[in-house]
């Protein structure tokens, strides 16, 4: 898969993750027909300059914990806190009652 086709469909399914929700980086990339490619996702999301429109703050690793953020890990805490996730020591608690999949 082209990286430019891989981006799109990455914004494309982050834009359908509701407020209230996070999904990780490997369910994403599940989800866009690239299973191994989380990586990729990663740093696709990394390179993200639209933070306002492009919630990448939304995702999170596979183990809860809620990994890097163009704008810093805390505030990347702030965001899903505001969003009503719940988050201890930089994890969010019980993840799958929060995970969004496609």
């Amino acid at each position: 898969m082209k990286k430019r086709n891989l981006k799109n469909k990455v914004y494309s399914f982050l834009s359908r993750i509701p407020k209230g929700k996070v999904s990780t980086y490997k369910e994403v990339a599940s989800a866009v027909g690239s299973p191994r490619a989380f990586r990729a996702v990663g740093n696709i999301l990394n390179k993200n300059e639209d933070t306002l429109n492009i919630q990448c703050y939304k995702v999170v690793r596979s183990d809860g914990s809620v990994g890097g953020y163009r704008l810093g890990s805390l505030k990347k805490e702030q965001l899903l806190k505001r969003d009503g996730i719940e988050i201890n020591n930089g994890k969010v608690i019980n993840l799958y009652r929060y995970l969004f999949k496609r």
